[in-house]
């Protein structure tokens, strides 16, 4: 007996469950066209995730059951196909990460979360109890059983599944991206499900959600875990197996794109839906002739087309010509509006007001952070007067060690490439530039260099970005201790020098804005320490 199971990879909006419902009805009505018989939507679907301290409001509760009731009514047309949705329930006075199955216009039955996460980007236990309680449905004379995300990154929830008789795993998902993600899913999925004698159906949901992402990559594993079908890489997408009893036909799979692919595609989708689910009309972005304004210029006009972007170029005594020249280069080949605000008169007034204080003084990072300041006040003052959202242009590597100016280039309200190591930026402008050259060579291969003073570049205040990269990833990412980086091959003076930067500078950190993450430690929900602290390793 052939079955059809279609996985609805949906991009829901918190909040909007209205809008999500919709969007799995549509899918719904589009699987019911292709003959399905089950159709699988993510974690959560309903009301979108994560819904953070939503869910510590009676009304969301109420809300999200009763759109759900309604849901099932609006499906009851489809008949005898079983729709998983994922949403918050109460239950006996407790709330639970569910999923229920809706089938005939009735809810027939729900599963309640087991194994809740709460840790890197995770807290699901502030918000939900667990459950023991297997769940398991017929379609056909085949047994399905459903668990959510992390119940599958551990053994028991898929082993009860399998006891009470399962013969296909459901997981609705709603797994954040991170570089090396993707493979991991299929190992962990392989080790707690596949190998239990269960074929894997796995919806991921797909968006962007303030820093976090959600790639998609909905897959199918057959009882020998072979993946059998894949879907897009954040993208949208609606796709459907078939099964000769419980276990999936393969279809075909394309190969995964490159980790470089990978990481600029979802930071096209961050900006994508931060930027259209909040509601801001267009972003305005401090263009500066190098090389991190220039990825997120590029990646400003993939996401949201060249007619909702803004780039201002403004110069300082210090800005050399060619900062001129590339991105008057760059602004054409992308075709988006572009501005010169001069702020040499600005910084000049700044000196006049503040000589008879600084008086018998050298001039100092005080007077290259008045520029950057200058800069900010300037792009507030556009976002104020037009609605348009700043997207800031720092990365990882200036975030990690306090390279930034507080109130100047931090102005701003999402930080596009705030996970984005230097070293990485590069490969990216070379992988955007492989697509179609928007991104002018010399913006590439000329020292970077901030522009604050004469004959300024980065590497007069940091080691090279390749040992500064390194030794982050170590300390920051990795946990390693600072004697395990010296013994990584880590020059012991770059080591001190490198980790006390990121210890003292986690105040500027606190303050920056919120930006997209593609590692599996960003600065921000996964980085929590303390600004004020004594203990040294």
């Amino acid at each position: 007996m052939t079955i059809k199971v279609a996985i609805a990879q949906i991009n829901s909006v918190v909040g909007d469950l209205t809008g999500n419902a919709e969007k799995i009805s549509d899918c719904v009505s589009r699987a019911a066209q292709q003959g399905a018989d089950i159709v699988v939507t993510p974690e959560l679907s309903l009301v979108g995730y994560p819904p953070e301290d939503l869910l510590l409001r009676q009304a969301f509760y109420a809300k999200a059951n009763e759109t759900l009731q309604v849901l099932a009514e609006q499906l009851a047309h489809f008949s005898n196909i079983a729709v998983l949705v994922g949403h918050p329930a109460e239950h006996q006075g407790k709330r639970y990460n569910a999923v229920s199955v809706l089938l005939n216009g009735r809810v027939v039955g729900s599963y309640f979360k087991h194994d809740l996460p709460n840790d890197m980007v995770f807290d699901e236990k502030r918000y939900f109890s667990s459950s023991a309680e297997a769940f398991v449905f017929d379609v056909k004379g085949v047994r399905f059983g459903i668990n959510i995300c992390e119940d599958t990154w551990f053994p028991d929830a898929p082993k009860r599944a399998r006891e009470a008789g399962a013969q296909v795993l459901l997981v609705p998902n709603g797994s954040p991206f991170h570089v090396g993600k993707l493979h991991q899913r299929y190992d962990v999925m392989r080790n707690n499900v596949t190998a239990q004698g269960m074929s894997l159906v796995y919806a991921n949901l797909v968006g962007g959600q303030d820093e976090l992402i959600f790639d998609g990559n909905s897959f199918v594993l057959d009882l020998q875990g072979n993946i059998c079908a894949r879907l897009k890489h954040c993208e949208p997408d609606l796709q459907w197996v078939e099964f000769d009893g419980a276990q999936p036909r393969k279809t075909e799979v394309a190969e995964p794109v490159s980790l470089e692919a990978q990481v600029y595609q979802a930071l096209v989708l961050g900006v994508h839906d931060y930027v259209g689910k909040n509601g801001f009309p267009s972003v305005v972005i401090g263009l500066s002739g190098g090389v991190d304004s220039a990825l997120t210029l590029a990646i400003a006009v993939d996401a949201l087309g060249a007619d909702k972007v803004r780039a201002v170029m403004m110069p300082s005594p210090y800005t050399a010509d060619i900062s001129w020249l590339d991105s008057r280069d760059m602004v054409q080949r992308v075709g988006v509006r572009y501005d010169e605000i001069p702020i040499g008169a600005c910084f000049e007034a700044f000196r006049t007001t503040l000589q008879q204080e600084f008086e018998g003084l050298k001039e100092d990072t005080t007077e290259e952070n008045i520029q950057a300041r200058i800069r900010g006040t300037l792009l507030m003052a556009l976002s104020n007067k037009y609605g348009s959202i700043i997207l800031t242009t720092g990365n990882k590597s200036e975030m990690a060690v306090g390279y930034c100016t507080l109130y100047g280039d931090m102005a701003g309200g999402f930080a596009v490439i705030k996970d984005i190591a230097k070293t990485l930026v590069y490969r990216l402008c070379a992988y955007r530039n492989s697509l179609s050259e928007v991104i002018p060579e010399r913006i590439l291969t000329r020292a970077p260099s901030a522009e604050l003073r004469p004959d300024q570049t980065d590497q007069d205040s940091l080691p090279p970005y390749e040992i500064l990269d390194g030794i982050m990833a170590l300390y920051m990412e990795e946990n390693k201790a600072r004697a395990e980086i010296v013994a990584a091959g880590y020059s012991e003076e770059d080591v001190e020098r490198i980790t006390r930067l990121i210890k003292i500078n986690e105040y500027k950190r606190r303050q920056a804005p919120v930006g997209i993450r593609i590692t599996h430690r960003a600065f921000g929900r996964d980085w929590r320490y303390p600004i004020t602290s004594k203990f040294r390793d």
